[in-house]
C-alpha cells in the first residue's frame, strides 16, 4: 500500500507463522515495547520535576505551567484513529520510527524555548504526536505476537513506566541540579531518540495456516505437487504430447514383446523370428493381442492425463476465486484505512468497552495529582506526603506483575474480563476510602491498594481489546485508535473536573469522590460486555461463512 505515493517501508522482513508464536521474535517486540514505555508515559509522569523552575524561570502560575502535560496527554489519546490509519496504511515499523524522532525533537526544541506559550506547541503538540504514533502501533504489535502469553508478556513489559518513575526521575532531578533543566531537556531528548531503534525492530507479522499454505502451493510446480501427494497434474501437459508418449510407448511394448519372442523360440531350437512369424498364427494373434492391449493402456493413460488437466483447471478457478476474495478483501480493508474504521462502532461489546474506558478515565489520573494535597489537609506532613507518590509507583509494579501471572493462568485465560471487573470494583472501594481516612498509615494503604489495581487496569485494558469478548486480534488495530480517541476526552476532563469540586466544596476529598463515581458507572458498562458480544455482527457472519466455504472448496478439490 501507499500513503501520498510512497510505498510501504520495512526495514525488516516480516515473520510469517502457522500461528502466533507466544516467543520467537515477539521477545525483542517485548523488549522494544519496554523501553518505549520508559520514554513515554515514564517521561510524561516525570515531568512534573520541571514545574517548579519553569514557574520560577518564566514567572507563569502552576495551572498555566501544568497545562503542558495536559495538551500533551490530549493529543497522544486524541489522535490515536490517526496512529491506526497510518499503521494500517505504511506498517508498524515507519510509524513508530517516526514518532520517535518527532518525540526527541519536541523534547530537544522545548530546551530552547522562551517561553510557556512555546513549549505549548514543542512538547504538547509535537511530542504528544509522536508520543500516540509509537505507544499504540507497539503495544498493538505485541498482542499479535502472542496468545496464552499476552497478559502476562504485556504487564511485565508495561512496567517501564512504573520503573522509569520510580529510577529515572530521581536520576534526572539529580542531573538537573547539576547541568539545569535546559541542558537536562536535551539529555532526554537524546535518550528518548532510542525509540526508533526500537521502531525498526518491530517486523511484521503473518499468520498463514498450513492449509493456506497448502492451497498456493498446489498450483506453483510438479514438484512441490508430489511432495505434497496431489493428485492433479499441472496444466502444462498437453494432452497431444501425452498420445505421441503413450505410441511411443506401444511401439517400444511391441518391439520388447518381439525381442523377448526371438529369445524363446531361440532357446526351443528355431532359426530365426521370421520363421517362426510365417510358421505360427498364433503368435501373430497374441502379438496383435498385445499390440491392442498397449494401445488401450496408451489411451486409459490418455484418459487419466486429461482428468488431471481438468482437476488442474477447477484447482485453478479455485485457486483465482480465491485470490479474487482475497484482492477485494484488501481493497475494502485499504477503503476502510483511508479514514477512521467507523464499522467498528457497530460492535455493540465495543460501544460498551470504550463507556467503560471513558468513565475509567475519569479516576485514573486526579489522585496522582491530589494525593499529596489531601494528606496535607489531613494533617500529614508535607515530606511526608511526597511518599505517597513513591508508594503508588512500587504497588503499581506489583500490580502489573501479579494480574500478567493470574491472567496467564489456566483458570482465568478465558475470564479475563471478569477479572478486570473485579479489579474496577475493589479499586472503586478503595477511592471511597482515602475519603474517610485521616492518618499517615491510613492514607498509605490506600495509595498502596490504589497502585496496585491502577497497575492491574492500566496493563490490560487497551491489550483486552484483542480478546474475543471484545472485537478480537483482527480488528484491534482499528479497534485501539477509536477506543483510546474516546479515552481522550476523559483525559483531558478528568483533573479538571476535580479541581472543579475541590474549588466548590473546599474539600480535596472531593475529587475522590468523582473519580470513584467514575469507576462504579465504568464497572456497570464493563459488566455488560460479555454478554452481548454473543451476538456476532453481520460482517462476521458473512466472513465465517465465507471462510467454511473457501475450506470445503479446498477439501472437495484435494
Amino acid at each position: 500500500m501507499a500513503l501520498c505515493g510512497v510505498k510501504r517501508v520495512r526495514f525488516l522482513g516480516p515473520n510469517v507463522y502457522q500461528e502466533a508464536p507466544d516467543g520467537g521474535w515477539g521477545w525483542m517486540v517485548a523488549i522494544a515495547f519496554f523501553v518505549v514505555e520508559v520514554f513515554t508515559y515514564g517521561t510524561i509522569k516525570s515531568f512534573g520535576i520541571f514545574l517548579q523552575d519553569l514557574m520560577e524561570e518564566f514567572g507563569e502560575t502552576n495551572t498555566r505551567v501544568s497545562w503542558i502535560v495536559s495538551i500533551c496527554v490530549f493529543v497522544m489519546t486524541f489522535n490515536g484513529p490517526l496512529s491506526s490509519v497510518m499503521t494500517s496504511r505504511c506498517g508498524f515499523q515507519p510509524v513508530v520510527m517516526l514518532g520517535g524522532l518527532l518525540i526527541a525533537t519536541g523534547t530537544i526544541a522545548t530546551s530552547f524555548t522562551s517561553s510557556i506559550n512555546q513549549m505549548y506547541i514543542t512538547y504538547g503538540l509535537v511530542a504528544g504526536l509522536g508520543y500516540c504514533l509509537t505507544f499504540l502501533p507497539t503495544v498493538t504489535i505485541l498482542s499479535q505476537y502472542f496468545t496464552r502469553r499476552r497478559s502476562l508478556v504485556t504487564a511485565v513489559a508495561s512496567t517501564g513506566e512504573s520503573l522509569s518513575m520510580f529510577a529515572l526521575a530521581p536520576a534526572f532531578s539529580a542531573l538537573r541540579d547539576r547541568i539545569g533543566w535546559r541542558h537536562t531537556m536535551a539529555v532526554i531528548g537524546a535518550l528518548q531518540s532510542t525509540i526508533i531503534i526500537c521502531g525498526a525492530l518491530l517486523r511484521p507479522i503473518i499468520i498463514k495456516p498450513k492449509a493456506t499454505r497448502e492451497t498456493e502451493d498446489a498450483g506453483s510446480s510438479p514438484k512441490e505437487l508430489e511432495a505434497l501427494g496431489s493428485p492433479v497434474n499441472v496444466e502444462d501437459i498437453n494432452p497431444q504430447d501425452s498420445t505421441t508418449s503413450n505410441a511411443q510407448n506401444t511401439s517400444d511394448s511391441t518391439d520388447n514383446k518381439l525381442s523377448q519372442t526371438s529369445v524363446n523360440t531361440g532357446e526351443s531350437g528355431v532359426q530365426s523370428i521370421k520363421e517362426t512369424y510365417d510358421s505360427n498364427t498364433e503368435e501373430k494373434t497374441l502379438l496383435q493381442k498385445g499390440e491392442n492391449k498397449s494401445v488401450e493402456n496408451g489411451k486409459a493413460k490418455t484418459g487419466e492425463f486429461e482428468s488431471g488437466e481438468k482437476q488442474c483447471r477447477d484447482a485453478e478457478k479455485q485457486i483465482v476465486q480465491a485470490e479474487e476474495i482475497k484482492s477485494g478483501e484488501e481493497q475494502t480493508s485499504t477503503k476502510n484505512s483511508k479514514l477512521i474504521d467507523f464499522s467498528i462502532l457497530r460492535e455493540c461489546s465495543f460501544i460498551l468497552y470504550s463507556m467503560f474506558g471513558l468513565f475509567a478515565t475519569l479516576g485514573f489520573f486526579a489522585p496522582p495529582l491530589y494525593i499529596i494535597e489531601l494528606s496535607v489537609s489531613r494533617g500529614v506532613e508535607r515530606s511526608h506526603a511526597a511518599y505517597m507518590l513513591s508508594t503508588m509507583a512500587v504497588a503499581e509494579i506489583l500490580g502489573r506483575f501479579s494480574i500478567g501471572w493470574i491472567l496467564s493462568r489456566e483458570r482465568f485465560r478465558n475470564r479475563k474480563l471478569m477479572v478486570l471487573l473485579v479489579c474496577v470494583i475493589s479499586m472503586t472501594v478503595d477511592l471511597l476510602g482515602f475519603t474517610l481516612v485521616t492518618e499517615f498509615y491510613g492514607l498509605a494503604v490506600c495509595c498502596a491498594f490504589f497502585g496496585f489495581f491502577m497497575g492491574t487496569i492500566a496493563c490490560t485494558h487497551i491489550p483486552m481489546l484483542a480478546e474475543d469478548d471484545v472485537v478480537g486480534i483482527e480488528r484491534m488495530s482499528s479497534a485501539a485508535g477509536v477506543y483510546v480517541f474516546i479515552q481522550s476526552f476523559s483525559g483531558l476532563a478528568g483533573p479538571p473536573l476535580g479541581g472543579l469540586l475541590v474549588d466548590l466544596t473546599q474539600n480535596y476529598g472531593a475529587a475522590f469522590y468523582s473519580c470513584a463515581a467514575g469507576l462504579g458507572v465504568s464497572a456497570v458498562f464493563l459488566g455488560l460486555v460479555p454478554s452481548l458480544r454473543k451476538d456476532i455482527s453481520v460482517e462476521g457472519r458473512t466472513q465465517n461463512a465465507l471462510k467454511k466455504y473457501m475450506n470445503a472448496r479446498k477439501n472437495k478439490a484435494q
